[in-house]
């Protein structure tokens, strides 16, 4: 078939079947149904179990080999009590790992304690539900856009067991509707619509195995938080506000070639059957605020509903999820206070969820924060099963010695792990009123503090040297201003000149040329008038040392511009009277005019500089 079978576990069965039995207790039936309908692998199998020693025996043990145990997330035993109804988890059989001796390597062993003890002759019914991640191998590895996922699983036939096995079944279940490829056909196989039913098998010493091998199609969302990080703020004002980072991957049959849009969107289901679109996260009741955003920024592509036992959130990403492509995004909410928080003996618990909301998701790495009120005490946490505890101190508005945070950690969780855990505090109710009282402390200050303003002379005495400084610096500035305007009025009576000599070479009237220049002339002479008392101030004022230079040149400047054009105009306006050729008139203006642009120029030139400094 191309792949690889893993031959390990049955190598190291063989030695198991000369190792000594364990205990004097049989396995008289076991079912074993195996569910392979999505990315994780649930293996349930009932166990009837007899007693057939003469002593109390007070464990029962479960062997799984090493390479499946290294992906195992959960397992639980629970009793079953008249007509197969087990309890429930709450109830279940204690579990943890041992090593028994004389064992070879090669499995993992799990007991399972029995408080009451079987005696002889005594029977018990349990369910172990174990269930796996990561555990099912794309093959081929790599499919293109149009190519539906194929997967692999390996196992044995017979229920691993150190003890006798008098009788057993096995089911598996596959996806409905879902192509099988190949699988392993025994004595007694059959393979109906999405199951294939192994046995029954009878009388099987300890250790007994078969492989089994079945390869079929799975186009399940194979979608793996490789890392999801949960943040559950407690505000005693009335709210629970819940925020997840989620770092994304889809974990199933990588993707190669080109991806076409026209094509997934014209035929999803064909063109893109591997991939998963949209994820369904259900939220607790009456949650509010719900948003949905990744690192670019809020995504619309989202809906939200519910009712009084739920609220559904349904999103996708901003792009379709192939294989091997990841995406990261986060999602908040805010809850109610008195639906998850409650008070017993003096202490008040948090009663929350532990997993994520989103169903079949298997997250590799799970970070719980829960951040405590400022001034919560005698903190405790109760968790279901082991995790990794530690605590730390953030920071928020109006805080003053931090908020204890508990952060609680565990790796390769699934939806089973989604079970309530409790963090018991001790908090004061007045500590509640420490962040109105800084409020209105800080407004009372603010107030105080704008009084203390508007009744204080805070300026700067009359008698000091940088007041008067800064005033004899406004003096000068209102001096320059006003030999700027006196220059620019200069340049506009310069213009009108100007405009005088274009009249006069389109209507030959000289008269009017004349009336013009005595108009401009007087009020030339008036301007220079204005002049006079600023540029004295300015050649009196020591704080005028640095921009007089500039000034005075732009006054000689202007002048010698004045000079220049009216030499210009009495040129123009003679030689108009005698007639002269235009030649002539142009040839005679033209070293004038050359000087009374460069000079205008000039002028210009200085004004912007003077307004600069």
């Amino acid at each position: 078939m191309g792949f690889r079978l893993r031959l390990d576990l049955f190598l190291v069965a063989i030695v198991f079947l000369s190792s000594p039995v364990l205990s004097d207790l049989v396995l008289s039936k076991v079912d074993r149904r195996v569910d392979l309908t999505s990315q994780v692998v649930r293996i349930s199998s009932t166990l009837k179990v007899e007693n057939e020693g003469h002593d109390l025996v007070s464990e029962l043990l479960l062997a799984i080999p090493d390479h499946q145990a290294k992906h195992l997330a959960y397992l639980v035993a629970v009793p079953i009590e008249g007509k197969g109804k087990a309890k429930s988890a709450g109830s279940s059989f204690p579990v943890q790992i041992v090593h028994p001796e004389e064992i070879p390597p090669g499995l993992t062993f799990y007991s399972v304690s029995l408080p009451k003890g079987l005696d002889k002759g005594g029977s018990l019914t349990l369910d172990v539900l174990t269930v796996f991640t990561h555990m099912l191998q794309p093959f081929p590895e790599k499919i293109s856009q149009a190519d539906f996922q194929l997967l692999v699983f390996q196992d044995t036939a017979y229920f691993l067991s150190p003890y006798v096995v008098k009788t057993q079944t096995l089911s598996v279940k596959l996806p409905s509707n879902a192509r099988v490829e190949s699988y392993t056909k025994l004595a007694n196989t059959k393979g109906l619509d999405s199951e294939i039913r192994y046995g029954p098998f009878e009388n099987l010493p300890p250790f007994s195995y078969t492989p089994i091998v079945i390869h079929y199609e799975n186009n399940h969302p194979f979608a793996v938080a490789q890392e999801l990080v949960r943040e559950v703020e407690i505000s005693h004002w009335g709210n629970v506000q819940v925020i997840e980072h989620y770092n994304l991957v889809h974990a199933g049959a990588e993707s190669q070639g080109e991806f076409s849009r026209l094509d997934y969107q014209a035929r999803p289901h064909v063109r893109g059957a591997s991939a998963f679109r949209h994820l369904v996260a259900k939220l607790p009741p009456r949650a509010h605020s719900v948003y949905y955003r990744d690192e670019i920024g809020n995504i619309s592509t989202s809906h939200l509903w519910g009712d009084s036992k739920k609220t559904e959130l349904v999103f996708e990403p901003r792009y379709p999820m192939f294989g091997g492509w990841r995406t990261s995004f986060t999602i908040g909410y805010g809850l109610p206070l008195k639906d998850f928080l409650f008070e017993t003996e003096g202490k008040r618990f948090l009663n929350f969820s532990f997993g994520s909301p989103i169903g079949e998701l298997v997250i590799d790495k799970l970070i719980v924060k829960v951040v405590l009120p400022e001034g919560s005490r005698d903190i405790s946490v109760s968790v279901p099963f082991p995790v990794k505890q530690s605590e730390e101190i953030t920071f928020s508005h109006l805080d003053i010695v931090g908020r204890p945070v508990i952060v609680l950690e565990k790796t390769n969780v699934v939806q089973e792990h989604n079970q309530y855990f409790q963090v018991y505090y001790r908090f004061s109710s007045l500590s509640m009123l420490r962040e109105p009282f800084l409020l209105i402390s800080g407004f009372f200050f603010l107030f105080v503090a704008c009084i203390v303003y508007m009744h204080a002379d805070l300026s700067i005495s009359k008698s000091s040297t940088s007041y008067l400084a800064k005033l004899q610096w406004e003096e000068v500035q209102v001096a320059v201003q006003q030999i700027q305007n006196v220059i620019n009025r200069c340049l506009s009576i310069h213009d009108k000149l100007e405009a005088s000599l274009h009249d006069l070479s389109r209507t030959g009237d000289v008269q009017a040329c004349k009336a013009t220049r005595k108009s401009a002339d007087s009020l030339l002479k008036e301007l220079s008038k204005e002049l006079k008392p600023s540029l004295s101030f300015l050649q009196s004022s020591p704080q005028a040392a640095q921009i007089l230079p500039k000034v005075e040149e732009l006054i000689a400047k202007e002048k010698e511009l004045q000079e220049k054009l009216m030499l210009k105009h009495s040129t123009i306006v003679d030689s108009s009277e005698k007639k002269s050729g235009g030649r002539e008139i142009e040839n005679r203006v033209a070293p004038l005019q050359q000087k009374v642009s460069a000079l205008r120029q000039e002028v210009e030139d200085l004004l912007d500089v003077i307004d600069e400094i």
